[in-house]
């Protein structure tokens, strides 16, 4: 019989989140270390990961790379491989953003973004593969979550042309690459975010105030509204969760009225 008061809790499991030294990976990660887990961080700044591995304790691990090229996908694999031998969780949270208008829009910031968003999280799942497959029972599955966008979902104002591609392709990623690692115990699903704080929606961070009036809930997200969803599919409690993608954003996608598209 299930044990209802561990169906949240991590304990025993490694976790990777890309993007993990700020912003919504850091959220993550420390959600996950308060339910038990062991925790590396990666980013491209060795010194940020090192500050917030100091911050969050000693099972969080920086382990820096830069994830946005294909080689720097397979050298984080290997990287971990050296460390670990089986991953529980991966968080595919390392992203970017670039906004420019229509007739101006460049080609490095369509191939930037659709590199970092979109690519990397293909290739470096393919490359961690044999971890999470170590790592995978029927019992308890291995987990992959990518950190998607409402904005994958529902337009907004801005002139963010491969956000928006590489956002809406990462939901039809989720599933196509969910419909096939499931074979070997590994799901695969997506959260995708509203407004939180963070460098790259800096509105939410700076006018936190006038975001908040419209969204349905009057408020943005806190660090607590996104751990409790990684949390969630990460842990038993989502172990029947396959290929979807779980909107955290107050109702800006679904709630609102007229679409969305001013939210």
């Amino acid at each position: 019989m299930m044990d209802f008061g561990k169906l949240f809790s991590l304990e025993g499991r490694v976790a990777l989140v890309t993007g993990g030294s700020k912003n919504i990976g850091k959220m993550i990660a420390a959600g996950f270390i308060a339910q038990g887990a062991k925790v590396y961080i990666s980013s491209r700044k060795a010194d940020a990961c090192a500050e917030t591995a100091a911050e969050l304790g000693p099972n969080c691990i920086p382990l820096p790379m830069d994830v946005s090229t294909v080689e720097g996908c397979k050298a984080l694999a290997a990287a971990f491989a050296e460390r670990e031998e089986k991953l529980d969780i991966l968080v595919n949270n390392a992203g970017a953003a670039w906004g420019a208008p229509f007739a101006e829009f460049p080609e490095v910031g369509w191939d930037k973004v659709m590199d970092l968003n979109i690519k990397s999280p293909f290739f470096l799942t393919q490359a961690l593969h044999p971890q999470l497959k170590a790592a995978a029972s029927a019992a308890q599955p291995a987990k992959v979550i990518m950190i998607t966008s409402i904005d994958g979902i529902r337009l907004n104002p801005w002139d963010t042309y491969s956000y928006h591609a590489s956002k809406s392709g990462l939901i039809y990623l989720t599933k196509r690459m969910a419909a096939e690692l499931i074979k070997d115990q590994i799901n695969v699903t997506s959260i995708a975010p509203g407004a939180f704080a963070s460098d790259m929606n800096r509105a939410a961070r700076d006018h936190g105030d006038a975001v908040a009036r419209r969204i349905p809930s009057k408020r943005i997200g806190v660090p607590e509204d996104m751990a409790a969803a990684a949390i969630y599919l990460a842990s038993n409690a989502g172990n029947y969760v396959v290929g979807d993608t779980i909107t955290v954003d107050g109702g800006v996608a679904h709630a609102s009225m007229g679409g969305g598209i001013d939210a």
